[in-house]
């Protein structure tokens, strides 16, 4: 009985491995370098420039803006009762994000302090729910979940006096 050696094909199932697991992680380069000779020759027949374009058409824009998520450009004031801003308050916003090649849920965290006025200034959050923390040096801890679907807002927070300890 002869004995065969799978040896041989061991660098050809590597190689198609390799290429399967690439063509997955990256597919739209494959596309794109597949693409691209037969663009290039059919404008080199119809008498145009061959140069690539570097900004794309306004309708793309508009199409690109409405396949993603919106994004939230957010005010948070922070008070106390009297309404006087607290400034040097620490400001936590937590929200979901998607990561990952399974595009996983993932919190991430932005950490801000309040200016003198009392407010702080975020920009490009996610739409959809959103965690407020403030923590302030004197009052009490505060914590909300909102549910933010607009383009823009503001957030007025109130800080409470902190419990008296015996």
């Amino acid at each position: 009985m002869k004995h065969v050696s799978s040896w041989p094909r061991v660098p050809s199932v590597i190689f198609w491995l390799a290429f399967l697991a690439v063509s997955l992680i990256f597919p739209g380069t494959l596309l794109a370098q597949a693409a691209a000779p037969d663009q290039s020759s059919t404008a080199g027949q119809s008498g145009q420039s061959t140069a690539p374009q570097s900004q794309p058409a306004p309708a793309d824009k508009k199409d690109k803006k409405s396949s993603d998520p919106g994004t939230v450009k957010l005010r948070i004031e922070v008070t106390t009762p009297d309404g006087k801003p607290v400034g040097n308050a620490s400001v936590y916003v937590r929200f979901n994000e998607t990561v990952g090649l399974f595009h996983k849920n993932k919190l991430a965290e932005m950490s801000l302090k309040t200016n003198q006025d009392g407010s702080v200034k975020v920009t490009d959050l996610p739409q959809g729910k959103i965690l407020i923390q403030v923590i302030a040096k004197g009052w009490h801890t505060f914590g909300k979940w909102y549910d933010i679907e607009t383009d823009s807002e503001t957030v007025q927070i109130k800080l409470e006096a902190p419990p008296h300890w015996y």
